[in-house]
C-alpha cells in the first residue's frame, strides 16, 4: 500500500527558513544606513531649492549643507566631504561615500552611495 507525502520535514523548514532570516538580518542591518542616505539626499535636495534663482556662492552651500547635517543628525558623511563643483555653466553638488555593515562573523556588507544634485 502507498502512503501519501504528510508534509514538510524539518531539514525542508531549515532549509526555506535559514536563507529568509539571513535577509531579514540583512535588511534590519541595512535599514539604518539607507535611512541616513534619504536624509542626506534630501539635505542636498533642500539646498539646491534654497540656492536656486540667484548665484552660487560655495561657501554659503556648505554653511546651509552643514546646519541642515546638523539638524537632521547626519554623522556621515559630513559637509566636508560634499564637492561643490562647477559643470559646465551650472553649479554642482554631488557626495560618494560607502558604508559597510557588519553582519557576522568576517562578513560585511558594503554599500556605495553616489549622489549628484545641479545647483542651478
Amino acid at each position: 500500500m502507498m502512503r501519501k507525502q504528510q508534509g514538510i520535514t524539518f531539514i525542508g523548514w531549515l532549509v526555506l527558513l535559514v536563507p529568509l532570516a539571513i535577509l531579514v538580518y540583512a535588511g534590519i542591518r541595512l535599514a539604518p544606513i539607507y535611512m541616513n542616505y534619504y536624509r542626506v539626499a534630501q539635505a542636498l535636495t533642500q539646498v539646491a531649492a534654497d540656492s536656486r534663482g540667484g548665484p552660487v556662492n560655495p561657501q554659503s552651500v556648505k554653511n546651509s549643507l552643514e546646519k541642515r547635517f546638523d539638524i537632521e543628525s547626519i554623522e556621515r558623511p559630513n559637509a566636508k566631504d560634499v564637492e561643490i563643483r562647477r559643470d559646465g555653466d551650472s553649479w554642482v553638488a554631488e557626495v560618494q561615500y560607502d558604508e559597510t555593515v557588519p553582519m557576522m562573523g568576517n562578513i560585511a556588507l558594503l554599500v556605495q552611495f553616489d549622489k549628484q544634485v545641479p545647483l542651478q
